[in-house]
């Protein structure tokens, strides 16, 4: 058995590349996901051991130091962070040439061979799911015999053959051993989120089809592979015991509400646990079911309404009508479930008066908080496929070399400066409203605790829209 090393290489200050996070970037406020899409597979590895470096504020020499004993050094990559990615694995295989390193991730899914081609500090790459592909190369010597990669062979790319999806989600092992193992949970925030918090995944895929996220069409796919509400309460009644500090758990599938009879299910089995927990959702589920999963314990749905334009929904095949939006956030509200809500600028059919439409609609939703984003046609996507076809696509680097998201599209009528643009004013024409600043106000003025924080997430905002001004300057 190789020893194994699963790595989230250091990168810019602050930037969320990890194996968990949806857009890859420095976010408005200090923000971490856990590396869930590394730590499975390291829970499967024997003696392996997880380096989760930007929130642990490691640099590249502090990874080689603690690098320098493994054979098979795991990196996970994305789409923005390959270039930073590589010189990493290259610093890593110049102190020790005899380790094999692979990439892993969507990017290497989509584009295993352009990868391998970005260093030769690169072994190997994975395709699609890698979990049990990664612990196969721990304890065998031949590539060839182990499916789901791509590597160089005889001078060429060679392709195993593809590895099927995994059906049974239960036999995968707790990620939560991995965290109390490796990382330290009080480095991990998400503004929304109350802190310290653990996120999980309970499965993988996502029925819908929109046509921008990234994760369903390169990784989980469009079925809703799950593990048993069994399972599930198993490990949380484990995490809960390991991280007594914990204030909420977040379930982190696509849309954790895709099963709703299966949900209120899990939710009845977390109430005799008496936790706090949190998840994805989309903007669907029947007032009902809201009632009853907010008394078992739920506090706050991350919902993607996208866009206040039905045709731009339409555009992206988000499946969700306005109206039937509208009604599930009033539902909400009158259960008392908080809801942070996350939109996108720049989506195929965008116009000036969309963005306005979009901001508009944002104020009257006036869901808890919410997260603006740019449009980010990552390869593998039909989004990219469409930009590409075209000839929205403008800019190919998703970040600049800070770390911020840029605007890549443009579109007639509408340049990807102006795109850029909107997402500071959608902030500050949303956020700049006597209900949000009140809202802030009575949630600190509660504990303290919450008061130093949004005090110090209110600097970063403020740090950020000035950073991102600068930019489009």
């Amino acid at each position: 058995m190789r020893k194994t090393l699963f790595l989230n290489p250091p990168s810019y200050s602050g930037f969320d590349g990890g194996a968990g996070s949806r857009y890859q970037a420095r976010r408005e406020i200090r923000s971490f996901w856990y590396p869930t899409w590394l730590a499975q597979p390291a829970a499967m590895v024997e003696g392996s051991k997880l380096i989760d470096a930007p929130p642990d504020g490691l640099g590249l020499e502090d990874v080689v130091r603690q690098a320098k004993d493994y054979d098979l050094i795991i990196i996970h990559t994305s789409t923005p962070s390959l270039s930073n990615d590589v010189k990493v694995a290259e610093r890593l295989k110049q102190e020790r040439p005899s380790a094999l390193i692979g990439f892993v991730g969507p990017h290497t899914s989509v584009l295993p061979e352009e990868t391998l081609r970005a260093s030769t500090a690169i072994d190997f790459v994975t395709r699609d799911e890698f979990d049990y592909t990664i612990r196969e190369i721990a304890s065998r010597d031949r590539f060839d015999e182990v499916d789901g990669i791509s590597f160089r062979k005889n001078g060429h790319i060679a392709h195993t053959p593809d590895r099927p999806v995994i059906q049974n989600m239960d036999e995968l092992a707790f990620v939560t051993d991995v965290y109390k193992r490796d990382l330290t949970i009080e480095n991990y925030s998400i503004g929304y989120l109350q802190h310290p918090y653990v996120s999980i995944y309970t499965g993988r895929g996502c029925r819908s089809r929109c046509t921008f996220c990234l994760w369903p069409q390169t990784l989980g796919g469009h079925i809703y592979r799950v593990r048993s509400p069994e399972n599930v309460y198993q490990e949380m009644k484990l995490a809960k015991e390991y991280f007594p500090q914990v204030k909420e758990f977040f379930f982190d599938d696509d849309t954790f509400t895709d099963n709703i009879p299966r949900a209120i299910e899990i939710g009845r089995r977390l109430k005799t646990l008496g936790i706090t927990w949190s998840c994805n959702s989309k903007a669907n589920v029947p007032y009902e079911a809201l009632k009853v999963l907010k008394d078992c314990g739920l506090r706050l749905l991350l919902v993607g309404y996208e866009s206040g334009n039905q045709q731009i929904l339409n555009n992206i095949k988000k499946g969700l009508h306005l109206e039937q939006a509208r009604r599930f956030t009033r539902d909400c509200k009158s259960v008392g479930i908080l809801i942070h809500g996350t939109f996108i600028v720049g989506l195929p059919g965008e116009t000036p008066e969309t963005i306005e439409q979009t901001i508009r609609y944002a104020c009257e939703l006036d869901v808890y908080s919410i997260q603006v984003s740019l449009s980010a046609p990552y390869p593998g996507t039909a989004l990219y496929e469409q930009a590409s076809r075209n000839g929205w696509l403008v800019k190919d680097k998703l970040v600049s070399d800070s770390g911020v998201q840029e605007a890549t599209l443009q579109y007639p009528g509408l340049s990807r400066e102006a795109i850029f643009e909107a997402m500071e004013r959608f902030y500050m024409r949303f956020y700049f409203r006597p209900r949000p600043i009140l809202r802030i106000v009575k949630d600190m003025l509660k504990d303290r605790e919450v008061m130093v924080r949004r005090l110090r997430e209110g600097r970063e905002f403020l740090s950020f829209m000035m950073t991102h001004k600068s930019s489009a300057a």
